[in-house]
């Protein structure tokens, strides 16, 4: 389903700098989907290896290795009960967050809403371009939006960009969840708090060195 993303994070250097017993270690499932209708939502999820339900609680940050991600595919990973999408984004990906028809269908393409953290206030709505970072989760009623980044003549809607669709009420997002004009979702999906403590790692829940934001302070959720 998905085509395969993608842009420049070194490979990994090897283990997570995460502490045994307060980290989950996540593996990445690297199967990619044939067609949208595999999968209802079109999501691959991750297994953690069973945190206790008190670490899970408390919020505390995950790692997940992204260095072995396809271009395109995306996972997704549950954080403080919410699922997190990650998606490793193609060249042509970046380029349609930046196109002026694209552009011209948002709401917010500018994120003035506080929907995300100081560093991903830019136009790829993340740390770095390559990888998005979303709360999946409808901004409108908390349905949770397919993920559908091909662009098609037809499908899910006439002259479709590619992004992420809600078909519980057809609110529209483009591929750095920015939310269409004109739809029953008011804001942008929320970005939460992650940085990469080292190369093709990704740490969700965890602000990058000297920055501070929490997920509860959005507008909406």
């Amino acid at each position: 389903m998905a085509e395969q993303a993608s842009a420049a994070l070194p490979p990994m250097s090897g283990e997570h700098a995460a502490e045994p017993g307060r980290r989950d270690f996540l593996t990445l499932v690297t199967g990619a989907f044939a067609g949208i209708g595999a999968i209802a939502l079109g999501w691959t999820f991750i297994d953690s290896m069973n945190p206790s339900a008190d670490v899970l609680a408390a919020g505390a940050p995950i790692d997940l290795d992204v260095s072995k991600m396809d271009k395109g595919q995306q996972i997704v990973v549950l954080w403080r009960g919410k699922p997190i999408l990650v998606v490793r984004r193609t060249a042509a990906a970046l380029k349609s967050l930046q196109s002026p028809h694209v552009i011209s269908l948002l709401s917010d393409p500018n994120s003035t809403v506080d929907q995300q953290p100081p560093y991903a206030e830019n136009w790829h709505r993340s740390l770095l371009p390559e990888y998005a970072v979303l709360v999946g989760i409808c901004t409108h009623l908390g349905c949770l939006p397919e993920y559908r980044p091909n662009p098609s003549a037809t499908d899910p809607v006439p002259n479709w960009p590619g992004g992420y669709f809600c078909p519980c009420h057809g609110s529209k997002y483009d591929l750095a969840g920015r939310v269409w004009k004109d739809v029953p979702a008011p804001f942008n999906l929320p970005v939460p708090p992650y940085h990469f403590p080292n190369t093709g790692t990704l740490r969700i829940g965890e602000n990058p060195t000297g920055q501070q934001f929490d997920l509860d302070s959005v507008v909406q959720m």
